[in-house]
C-alpha cells in the first residue's frame, strides 16, 4: 500500500475517533459567520487575520487538504464558491453533510494533492491549506500545481510545521531525533509512527517550504508563527508552526 493510501485510512480513523481537525463547525457558528462574526485557523490555535481573507463575496476558494468542514462552511458562509479537495472519505463526507444541514452547494473532491490537481488553470482566487504537508514527503510539486490554479491577483494561505514536533519525544522534554524525519527512509521513524497511529508523516525545512513557494513564483505577503496548543512545546512558547500568505502576481 502505498503512503498516502495509509495516511487515507488513518485520517478516517482519526475522525472517528473525535480527531480535532475532523470536528465539523456548528450550525451556531455558521450563522454567526454569516453575520459577519468569523475566524478560521491554518495551525492549531491562532486564527488567519481578515486582512489575509479579503472579501470572498463571489470568489472561487479552493480548500486544499482542507476537508472535515472547518474552513469551507465559514468561505460559504462569506459567500464564496467553494471546493475542496482532501483524499479522506470521513473528511470529505464532513462536508457535503455540513453543506446539505446549511443550504449551501460545495464541490467536493476526494483526491491525493501529491498527484496534478485536477482543475484548469486560473481556477481559483483563493487556496487555503491547512496543515497538512507533513503527510507528504514532496512538497516542491504541490506549491507549483497551487501556483497554476490560483487565477494572478489570487492569495495562497497555508500551515505548515516547522520540523520542531519531529526532533523531541512524546513527553516534548528530550530531543531524541535528527532531521530529516522520513519513515520511507528511516525504519526508526516508521516504527515510531506505527506505534504511534501516527500515519506517515515528514518534517521539511522552511526552506522547502517558504523558498518552495518562492520558487514556483509566489511572493509572501505576510507570516505567523504558532504553537502546538498545548504540551511542553507550548508551555514555553516554543513556535512549532508557521502559516504564510502568499500572492500571485
Amino acid at each position: 500500500m502505498d503512503y498516502q493510501s495509509i495516511n487515507a485510512q488513518t485520517t478516517d480513523r482519526w475522525v472517528d475517533d473525535g480527531w480535532q481537525w475532523g470536528e465539523p463547525i456548528s450550525h451556531e457558528d455558521f450563522e454567526r459567520a454569516k453575520r459577519g462574526d468569523w475566524d478560521i485557523l491554518l495551525t492549531p490555535t491562532k486564527p488567519v487575520p481578515h486582512e489575509w481573507v479579503g472579501d470572498v463575496r463571489g470568489k472561487r476558494v479552493l480548500g486544499l487538504a482542507s476537508g472535515g468542514a472547518q474552513q469551507m462552511p465559514i468561505m460559504a458562509a462569506l459567500g464564496a464558491q467553494c471546493t475542496v479537495l482532501d483524499y479522506s472519505t470521513r473528511q470529505c463526507e464532513s462536508e457535503l453533510e455540513v453543506s446539505q444541514r446549511e443550504g449551501y452547494d460545495i464541490n467536493v473532491v476526494q483526491a491525493d494533492m501529491t498527484q496534478p490537481l485536477p482543475f484548469a488553470d486560473d481556477s481559483f482566487d483563493l487556496i487555503l491549506h491547512p496543515v497538512s504537508n507533513c503527510y507528504i514527503e514532496q512538497v516542491e510539486p504541490v506549491f507549483r500545481e497551487c501556483f497554476r490554479v490560483l487565477s494572478s491577483g489570487g492569495s495562497f494561505l497555508g500551515g505548515y510545521d516547522t520540523g520542531v514536533n519531529y526532533i523531541v519525544d512524546s513527553t516534548e522534554t528530550k530531543i531524541v531525533h535528527g532531521l530529516p524525519f522520513n519513515p520511507l527512509v528511516s525504519e526508526e521513524d516508521r516504527l515510531e509512527l506505527e506505534q504511534d497511529d501516527g500515519g506517515m508523516q515528514f518534517s521539511h525545512t522552511l526552506e522547502e517550504q517558504i523558498g518552495g513557494q518562492l520558487n514556483a513564483g509566489f511572493v509572501l505577503r505576510s507570516l505567523y508563527e504558532d504553537t502546538n496548543g498545548d504540551g511542553r512545546l507550548h508551555e514555553l512558547s516554543i513556535p512549532t508552526f508557521i502559516a504564510t500568505w502568499s500572492v500571485k502576481p
